[in-house]
């Protein structure tokens, strides 16, 4: 069966090819950075517009790239939901659209479940069950994942995302948008041992994560800097450093204690957060000492992508699911409502 998936659920568009017994042939992603750069972040207007403007290109050249017709495909999965309500019509919009004129059916997939199964795609793959970390700018959440829609809600982030918390430190130190890649930049020339942040919620019982305690005092350190020495660069690199030793800290505090809590050594890593090299080296080293494995996606990958939406809609495909009469898109969508597939993978 080859799928098409469409993903434009916020501000990048992504169109992929996944053959159920080739895997994937071919993806194209085109990021909207550069257009909401100035603003400071996702204008959501702006961000429908685009994926207009870009959906249909990045379809005809994926479909030259894999050296296929669209006679040549089965189905189409589309990203239904969570996200931002007019970006995600216009990829219904043309995923059901272009289903009827083919003659095939249409599925909305759930973009959180696209990112926890993009490990799939690499050829080392996880085996159920294990606990997910899906950390993103929308989204940092400890799942355990028994199969496919089979999903136990274990924490989450009561404030901010990881994501989102990355991008107003970056503001604070005249960064701009998005701020995790600037962040971990800088943090690479910064002093390790000049400022040690607080790491949120870890010495209390549960794995719901906050960083609104840590944003407070990125700020306030920022502040004191600022009228101590004008905040000079170096001031900025090791601020950084801190901040992401705290966030990278909390979530491997919190995954290590989640496969403790579960009696499970298998984690898999998905969302853009998940591409920081830092928070890579830290959850191999942690877990590595307590015999725990961890699998994450290619870095192209992390991020929103098309190949995500195309193989977890193949496997609901597969499993017999469809689109009713009309396309529904969700702003949000609880995962734990996701029909469970029997022994799909």
């Amino acid at each position: 069966m080859l799928i098409l998936g469409l993903e434009t659920s916020c501000d990048e568009t992504g169109v992929a090819l996944y053959d159920t017994e080739r895997g994937l042939l071919a993806h194209a992603l085109f990021s909207q950075v550069d257009i909401h750069v100035e603003y400071g972040g996702v204008v959501p207007e702006l961000a429908s517009r685009d994926h207009i403007r870009k959906a249909l290109p990045l379809l005809r050249e994926v479909l030259a790239e894999a050296g296929c017709q669209a006679s040549d495909i089965d189905a189409i999965a589309y990203t239904a939901g969570p996200g931002l309500i007019g970006a995600l019509m216009v990829g219904a919009t043309l995923a059901r659209s272009l289903a009827w004129a083919w003659g095939i059916p249409a599925l909305g997939v759930h973009h959180m479940e696209g990112h926890l199964l993009a490990p799939m795609l690499e050829d080392e793959r996880p085996a159920f069950p294990f606990i997910a970390l899906l950390v993103s700018g929308g989204h940092t959440q400890l799942v355990r994942v028994d199969g496919i829609g089979q999903y136990r809600m274990l924490g989450e982030s009561l404030d901010d995302a990881a994501g989102e918390a990355f991008d107003k430190a970056a503001k604070m130190l005249g960064l701009p948008y998005p701020g995790g890649p600037h962040i971990a930049r800088l943090a690479e020339s910064g002093d390790p041992h000049r400022f040690t942040f607080p790491r949120p919620m870890v010495n209390r019982p549960g794995l719901d994560f906050s960083f609104s305690g840590l944003k407070t005092h990125t700020l306030t350190t920022v502040a004191a800097c600022r009228e101590e020495s004008g905040l000079t660069e170096q001031d900025k690199c090791d601020i950084a450093r801190a901040f992401e030793e705290a966030v990278v800290g909390t979530l491997v505090i919190k995954c290590r204690r989640a496969l403790e809590q579960e009696g499970l050594s298998t984690l898999v890593m998905a969302g853009g957060v998940s591409a920081n090299r830092n928070l890579r080296a830290q959850l191999h080293k942690a877990l590595g000492k307590v015999g725990a494995r961890v699998y994450y996606p290619a870095p192209q990958f992390c991020t929103d992508n098309g190949a995500m939406i195309a193989y977890a809609g193949a496997c609901r495909l597969a499993a017999g699911e469809r689109d009713g009469e009309a396309p529904q898109v969700r702003a949000r969508w609880p995962m734990q409502e996701l029909p469970a597939l029997a022994g799909a993978a």
